[in-house]
């Protein structure tokens, strides 16, 4: 009995030693930053986008975006993936970020392909006679004079490479009033709740809403300067990550980072055939992966110090 009684206890203090250490070594439950990721195919439908010699920028775009949701989806299994489209259906920029801010998306990645008007030329070629009248009626004399006649012809834009623009920092009201229509508008810190009682023209809300604005627009500029280096990498000429203020009101209606990724260019021969080649594509869709597993990386990094720095005593 006293062996049994002795062993009860020598068991129950092993227990103890070991739920202390891992209770110890348990890590708190962090929230993930990057769940849901929003790919948008540009133009679409009747909406062609820039034409090549062969092809049409929405069914590259199309092509790249669809090769980017498998891809993505076997690279990294733990974030959900929504499209705009996956047919040749158009919808308009603010359907699309209709579509982005209902899925709750933590991230909305744009892919088109660029365009370069052709170069046009002119060259003198002598002089040409031309007849013009003055005067009214009875009185109208004919003239002649010279006049200097041109040549004139185009010959395609030699630009090449690849770009990625994010939404200009004097399109802040728009990106706050985005953020003001979606549900899930908390600081990382700030509970779901909390921001719901405020009111709608509450300053801590305006102010809140100031911040996560700030947030995603320096994350937006991370990734994109994160996938213009990953095209370096892999010998892509790269025009740099940049602001553009026409053309891109998806990317500040969203409320989420958001990117707008120039594949290439269409009207670049060279390029075009490397935007239709599966090789190509490929090698876009591997770039933005590389390029996007960085990104998070680097918000979990972020979130992980965080998380440390508040539990410190």
């Amino acid at each position: 009995m006293k062996r049994y009684i002795a062993a009860l206890i020598l068991l129950s203090f092993s227990l103890f030693i070991c739920s202390s250490f891992t209770d110890k070594d348990k890590k708190p439950l962090q929230k993930q930053p990057l769940k849901r990721i929003v790919i948008d195919a540009g133009h679409g439908g009747n909406d062609g986008g820039a034409r090549g010699k062969y092809s049409n920028e929405k069914d590259i775009c199309l092509s790249i975006a669809l090769k980017l949701e498998k891809m993505m989806g076997e690279a990294i299994p733990d974030v959900e993936i929504a499209m705009t489209r996956r047919t040749d259906v158009f919808d308009n920029v603010t359907r699309k970020a209709e579509i982005a801010n209902s899925f709750k998306g933590d991230l909305f990645l744009c892919i088109h392909a660029n365009s370069a008007d052709p170069i046009r030329h002119s060259e003198f070629i002598g002089y040409k006679t031309e007849t013009y009248y003055k005067g009214k009626g009875k009185k109208k004399k004919k003239y002649t004079r010279k006049v200097k006649e041109y040549r004139y012809w185009t010959t395609p834009n030699p630009a090449r490479g690849t770009e990625t623009f994010v939404y200009p920092v004097d399109k802040t009201n728009g990106r706050m009033n985005a953020l003001s229509k979606n549900e899930d508008i908390d600081m990382d810190s700030v509970s779901l709740k909390a921001m719901q009682d405020l009111e709608k023209n509450d300053p801590t809300k305006m102010m809140l809403l100031s911040m996560k604005t700030q947030t995603y627009f320096q994350r937006s500029v991370d990734l994109a300067l994160t996938i213009e280096d990953e095209f370096k990498k892999v010998g892509r000429v790269s025009r740099e990550a940049k602001q553009r203020k026409e053309g891109i009101f998806v990317l500040y209606a969203v409320a989420m980072p958001a990117v707008l990724v120039e594949t290439g260019f269409i009207s670049n021969e060279e390029e075009e055939n490397y935007l239709n080649s599966e090789e190509g594509q490929n090698e876009i869709c591997e770039v933005i992966i590389k390029a996007v597993k960085r990104y998070k990386y680097s918000l979990e990094k972020q979130l992980g110090n965080s998380g440390n720095a508040n539990g410190r005593k």
